[in-house]
């Protein structure tokens, strides 16, 4: 099976390190992942966390751009609700200016934080919070496709820049039906986060698939899910590297965003920690991690148990191509997660 691979980076900051050296650590993983032939590199956007150190993926982009040579690179994604249509318009375009054809707009709708950093980057905050993101989508469509707008409408002759050939692929996120929904509607390619949400992947995939309407950004449907990897030599080390994200998920059921923690020092806290109150709250642990799940949100283990477990979801879900977020608290064993991956997968 011609499987693709890709992958979500959200800059981890590793406990005893700064949000810096996250960031560098990014750049890092970007050139790695370019050179062992993955499709694709998305970052996310995260608000007011010290777990996570990319809150503007726009501009890691502009970066990461010039320190690759041909990997897609693009957004997972930029969170809409927040933000002019026209601006990130303007934006993407000056990315896709830089490095053409290679640049993905991933959109979200999610805020990307809590309630008070919701707040904070609220474009309007008088008045009641209001829903406009179908509104917010259909201009930002048209910004990039102008020949979309009516020819009355009031934007229609506003001109975009910088204006050249092609423009970013723009691609719908969620972790729920109505994203499935309103991809397959709007005739988007669609990214599921799996590994932020396990119990709809199914019906949402089948569901875009089945209910997708044809458009001048796709003819036919193209979809993919977001699941998380930790690759290493043995069983038993992978289990070890994924000890910092089980703890992780732990402490953000618990509001608790501190620093991605080392194996050793997961080990004892999940140890000592209370089973959370709650199994249906996203970023749980353990045996509650996942309540009615059909697949794991996390594939652990030595490169061929990898290999195997990604291509039987694959199949089962009928896609051509996965995006691997992968979290430990030491940077080389990240890289080397991609290394092996690449190696099971015989990527180029």
């Amino acid at each position: 099976m011609g499987l693709r691979l890709s992958v979500l980076d959200q800059s981890p900051v590793p406990s005893g390190s700064t949000p810096s050296d996250a960031l560098q650590n990014s750049i890092s993983v970007a050139r790695h992942v370019d050179a062992l032939g993955f499709t694709r590199l998305w970052y996310s956007e995260h608000h007011a966390m010290d777990l996570l150190a990319c809150t503007a993926p726009e501009i890691l982009l502009a970066r990461i751009g010039a320190e690759t040579k041909r990997i897609r690179i693009g957004s997972g994604g930029i969170m809409l609700p927040h933000y002019s249509p026209f601006k990130v318009a303007e934006v993407f375009r000056t990315l896709e200016a830089f490095y053409p054809g290679r640049i993905d707009l991933g959109i979200g709708r999610a805020p990307g934080g809590g309630q008070l950093e919701t707040h904070a980057l609220r474009r309007v905050r008088t008045g009641p919070l209001t829903d406009d993101f179908p509104q917010q989508l259909a201009e930002l469509l048209a910004f990039l496709h102008p020949e979309q707008f009516p020819p009355n409408h009031p934007f229609a002759n506003l001109r975009v820049s910088p204006a050249s050939p092609g423009a970013p692929d723009v691609w719908l996120l969620g972790s729920s039906m109505w994203s499935s929904v309103t991809a397959a509607a709007e005739g988007l390619p669609y990214a599921f986060a799996h590994f932020f949400s396990p119990v709809q992947t199914r019906n949402a995939i089948e569901h875009y698939r089945a209910s997708f309407t044809p458009s001048v950004y796709r003819r036919q449907p193209e979809s993919t899910i977001a699941i998380g990897v930790i690759c290493a030599d043995t069983q038993a080390e992978a289990e070890r590297l994924h000890l910092s994200v089980k703890l992780l998920q732990r402490r953000i059921r618990m509001n608790d965003r501190r620093p991605v923690a080392t194996p050793e020092e997961a080990a004892r806290e999940l140890e000592a920690l209370p089973t959370p109150p709650n199994p249906l709250i996203s970023f749980s642990a353990g045996p509650l991690d996942e309540p009615d799940a059909e697949f794991p949100r996390y594939v652990v283990g030595t490169p061929d148990k990898v290999r195997d477990s990604l291509i039987h979801i694959a199949r089962e879900l009928e896609l051509n191509e996965l995006i691997v977020n992968t979290i430990t608290h030491d940077h080389q064993a990240r890289l080397r997660s991609y290394s092996l991956l690449a190696e099971a997968f015989n990527l180029h």
